[in-house]
């Protein structure tokens, strides 16, 4: 709502009505950036209560959804594609390909504080592909 000189009122009590209307309006819109930002990039235990969020706030998230929709809409093909992407799972090797064991462990098998056998609390267990040249299976 931009105002030109032209449209001001010449009445001095008007004038600073308006700026006083004003200054009220920036004060809640910076209280609605602050509350904001301290949702998005606070912590993430203190959300905000749904009931504190302004009217004005869901027109523009009904605004910014109706956006994504179309979005969607338009390009249902490249959103397929990147989902069967992020899908992509090779699955484990086949049976017939050789298989060799590597175990890697450590060299002192005590407790450097006690002096006790160590315990194995787990392992990881993994399968790659590599290729051997000239070998004969």
């Amino acid at each position: 709502m931009a105002m030109t000189a032209d449209l001001l009122p010449d009445d001095p009590d008007a004038l600073k009505a308006m700026v006083l209307a004003r200054d009220v309006e920036n004060a809640r819109l910076i209280q609605i950036i602050k509350e904001l930002q301290s949702h998005r990039f606070g912590r993430r235990a203190e959300t905000l209560p749904e009931d504190q969020l302004l009217l004005g706030l869901e027109e523009a998230e009904q605004i910014e959804a109706a956006g994504g929709e179309e979005n969607e809409q338009a390009a249902p093909a490249e959103h397929q594609a990147r989902v069967a992407k992020r899908r992509a799972n090779r699955g484990a090797l086949p049976p017939h390909l050789q298989r060799v064991e590597m175990v890697v462990d450590i060299e002192d098998q005590a407790c450097p504080c006690c002096r006790n056998d160590l315990h194995r609390i787990g392992e990881d267990v993994s399968e790659r592909l590599d290729i051997v040249r000239r070998s004969c299976v």
